[in-house]
């Protein structure tokens, strides 16, 4: 079992910076891929990033490269967002989440079924 929390999201104006923290619980954790999703208002949850296990693979959705970092930190049970450059397109519930245990790979990351774990959500609005 892995509990989520989510932290950081808020109001910011279009170009700049929020850091979004999800704090798990449970001893699985540092065997997980962890992955941020988003829902926009309106609209499906998409992939935003994940990242593996040992921290070695990282995936972004095209939509975040080069302006979103996901980082983790094994030992405090920890998984971030650094989200720079924002857009109101980045609007939206932002939600942490554990993939199935021992899964990877960028596909598998990628797609929300295989995440069994996930937290409540987070605001993200992001004014032009």
């Amino acid at each position: 079992q892995v509990q989520l929390v989510e932290s950081g999201g808020g109001l910011v104006q279009a170009g700049g910076s929020l850091r979004l923290s999800c704090a798990a619980s449970g001893r699985t954790f540092s065997s997980r891929t962890m992955g941020w999703f988003r829902q926009p208002p309106g609209k499906e949850r998409e992939f935003v990033a994940a990242i593996s296990w040992s921290g070695g693979n990282i995936y972004y959705s095209d939509s975040v490269k080069g302006r979103f970092t996901i980082s983790r930190d094994n030992a405090k049970n920890t998984v971030d967002l650094q989200m720079d450059t924002l857009n109101p397109d980045d609007t939206a519930v932002y939600y942490c989440a554990a993939a199935r245990y021992s899964g990877w790979g960028n596909t598998f990351s990628r797609e929300d079924r295989n995440y069994d774990y996930w937290g409540q959500g987070t605001q993200v609005t992001v004014s032009s």
